[in-house]
């Protein structure tokens, strides 16, 4: 899982880009017939009569809606809506519109079909994904593909969701522990906020679900006139892929899964991971700050840069530091966000070891010029997107992490595990064992989707060795349970991104996959990893 940046820091990335803004300083249920999904069967010719046809749903393509100011977009995309149940168990009551893009294939060869692209977060937008993805990919795909981007529902231009948060930033909802390891505090916030959610939407959240979303896609298959359709999901989009090919499995035509979340996790288990997770990056972006310890001063080896990163976050709990020309007050919860967040790409590490030395000259209330360009460019505040709540991704955050699955309501079990879990992982200091607002909430509505290995072989999984938001184990764990109807590369390489990241290894099993439909027999390490 990753939380939201900005798009506008020189860095080219496809499905995100990596400033760390101020609001960053921020799925067995019953089968696609119960649910109101309607997918046809693969033998089965589509719809059967002239009614049916003008039942399906339809598309007007036109304008996409605004973007927030600064930002642009692909000239090419355009956009629609469709009309989606809210609760898929009454198909006939109340409606939301779902927003969806299209930039068309080139025109060049022989057109597949479509190609659905979600950015994961959980609750990221992806109307303009398309235009980010489009220039990294070769023209066999884009002659090949219809790109298609969505807004899932509850997110941004499709029902947006708001709580009224009093913290509107992601990074506000991870929950670390005070001091001295406390977490009276956090449950005191995780109650509050499961209070607002309630008050403020009500019952309706329950429905904003990965598994609803999932039938939502197939709506949006079934407006584009589509059999089948060929999806690529990064991160949480991963767990939505993987949710779509087990409720629709005869629909899904080739998949791609980027950075992946393990389906018997969702989702105390997945952020239980992010201690070993970032054991296993952390080292990288240590060995960048330590090849400067001339001019950052934060240690000549991994080691020593680990132990000064681990008493710098601790004197911020005790202390924070305010932060030079805006209200922020850098405490060791929002340094250790940060640090998240700037981890999950490798371009941004000589960034990270800036941004470490900052603050540390913070703290000791002396920043240097230098140090107030570095804070400056970490906690710039993006702009806003007209029309969408401040805390509409916190929102929804929490609605898809508490309504996908039951959490433990055990308020002294989440102590002992945090107890245990500052011990093993210092670098997390317990936050992903910590309690969240799922504590408080309501039952999920249904029960996650089971994934398994039932299907046809057409799942492509990338996943990179030192991935601190979805660790290697949890790609292995993935493809152990996709099984055979998987094929399996993995990249020596740390970062959330496994595509375009600097193995042509991967990338041409990747467009392999896309134009040929080709899969590796066995597992695939790439050791190409441009460095």
């Amino acid at each position: 899982m990753r939380t939201r940046m900005s798009r506008g820091t020189g860095v080219s990335r496809r499905f995100a880009g990596v400033a760390v803004a101020a609001g960053l300083a921020a799925a067995a249920v019953a089968g696609c017939d119960a649910d109101g999904g309607d997918a046809w069967d693969d033998d089965e010719d589509a719809p059967s009569s002239v009614a049916e046809a003008a039942a399906r749903p339809h598309l007007n393509w036109g304008e996409c809606p605004a973007l927030a100011e600064g930002a642009t977009r692909d000239p090419r995309l355009t956009c629609a809506t469709v009309r989606v149940p809210l609760d898929y168990r009454h198909a006939d009551g109340e409606k939301i519109e779902i927003a969806v893009s299209k930039l068309p294939a080139s025109g060049h060869g022989k057109r597949r079909g479509v190609l659905v692209l979600n950015p994961g977060g959980p609750a990221l937008p992806g109307l303009d994904t398309p235009g980010v993805m489009a220039p990294t990919l070769p023209a066999s795909v884009l002659d090949a593909y219809d790109l298609v981007g969505f807004d899932p529902r509850g997110v941004e231009h499709s029902a947006p969701l708001s709580c009224g948060l009093d913290d509107p930033s992601v990074a506000g909802l991870f929950p670390y522990p005070a001091a001295d390891g406390s977490i009276t505090a956090n449950v005191d916030h995780a109650r509050a906020d499961a209070r607002k959610c309630a008050s403020a939407e009500g019952e309706k959240i329950g429905y904003f679900t990965t598994a609803n979303t999932a039938r939502d896609l197939d709506r949006v298959r079934e407006a584009l006139g589509e059999q089948k359709i060929s999806y690529w999901g990064q991160s949480y989009g991963t767990y939505l892929g993987a949710v779509y090919e087990s409720l629709f499995p005869k629909r899904a035509d080739r998949v791609i899964l980027e950075g992946n979340v393990d389906p018997t996790k969702v989702w105390a288990g997945a952020a239980e991971s992010w201690g070993k997770g970032m054991s296993e990056r952390f080292p990288d972006a240590a060995a960048v700050a330590a090849a400067q310890d001339a001019t950052l001063g934060l240690g000549s080896t991994v080691d020593e840069v680990t132990q000064a990163y681990v008493a710098l976050a601790d004197r911020l709990d005790r202390t924070p530091a305010p932060v030079p020309g805006t209200p922020q007050s850098l405490s060791g919860s929002l340094f250790r966000s940060v640090t998240y967040s700037l981890l999950l790409h490798n371009e941004t590490l000589p960034v990270l070891a800036q941004f470490w030395k900052a603050v540390a000259d913070l703290a000791d209330g002396a920043p240097t010029e230098a140090d107030a360009a570095v804070l400056g460019q970490v906690f710039a505040a993006p702009p806003a997107t007209p029309g969408v709540p401040s805390d509409n991704q916190a929102t929804m955050f929490l609605a898809l992490t508490c309504g996908d699955a039951q959490w433990s309501h055990d308020v002294d079990d989440y102590t002992d595990r945090v107890a245990a879990d500052r011990e093993k992982w210092p670098l997390t200091a317990g936050m992903p064992v910590n309690i969240w607002a799922c504590a408080f909430w309501p039952k999920p509505v249904e029960k996650p989707v089971t994934v398994t290995d039932k299907g046809p072989r057409n799942t492509l999984i990338l996943q990179n060795r030192r991935d601190n938001a979805t660790p290697w184990d949890d790609g292995v764990g993935l493809h152990r349970v996709l099984g055979n109807r998987a094929a399996f590369v993995g990249a020596d390489n740390g970062g959330h991104y496994v595509y375009g990241a600097g193995s042509a290894c991967v990338d041409e099993a990747t467009v392999a996959f896309l134009t040929e439909g080709t899969l590796p027999h066995d597992d695939v390490n790439c050791a190409d990893v441009r460095r």
